[in-house]
């Protein structure tokens, strides 16, 4: 007859003391998060949209108000403006995860009925956060991949980049915003 086989040692589960403790260090704001709360008040923006890169830009202004929520772990945006002469309402909030230790960013507008999601990771100096995603495609269908970078100019100024891959799988810009917080 055989022995029978050892049944492996299951490892313990965490105390509830542990768990806790990981559970507090993840929820609790940090400095990534007190960087976002600084972003709070009302903004003006000065956009260029590219629908095709060979044209020139639409130029646009809108106004847009940050603001802390759920405790400061979360930062609000609240945007208006106009797109191809009609208005346009957009609504995002960014995060940072603390257990992913990257930003991540959610946005919503009127121009579409679809979620766009980011991830971003800040250059070492804090100065830029690089985000990647990607959305559908409502003319081809087809899913593309989005980069978006944030750059702040100093606590007054930031400004936006955004491009997305064409049908060829180039990234071509297709969006920069300035903006100045209104004093």
């Amino acid at each position: 007859a055989k022995p029978a086989a050892k049944a492996a040692a299951k490892p313990a589960a965490p105390s509830q003391e542990e768990s806790m403790k990981a559970w507090t260090a993840f929820m609790a704001p940090g400095e990534p998060h007190a960087k976002l709360a600084k972003l709070a008040g009302t903004w003006t923006t000065k956009t260029k949209s590219w629908m095709d890169p060979t044209q020139p830009p639409e130029e646009t202004t809108g106004t847009c108000e940050f603001r802390p929520v759920l405790g400061g772990r979360y930062l609000e945006q609240r945007f208006e403006s106009s797109m191809m002469g009609q208005p346009f309402s957009g609504i995002g909030f960014t995060g940072y995860d603390n257990l992913k230790k990257k930003y991540e960013s959610y946005w919503i507008d009127s121009a579409g009925t679809g979620m766009m999601i980011m991830t971003g990771t800040p250059d070492p100096a804090g100065k830029k956060t690089v985000y990647t995603g990607s959305m559908l495609d409502p003319v081809s269908g087809k899913k593309v991949a989005m980069k978006s970078v944030d750059t702040e100019i100093d606590a007054d100024n930031l400004f936006f980049e955004m491009w997305m891959s064409g049908p060829d799988g180039k990234m071509a810009k297709v969006m920069e915003m300035a903006y100045t917080r209104k004093k």
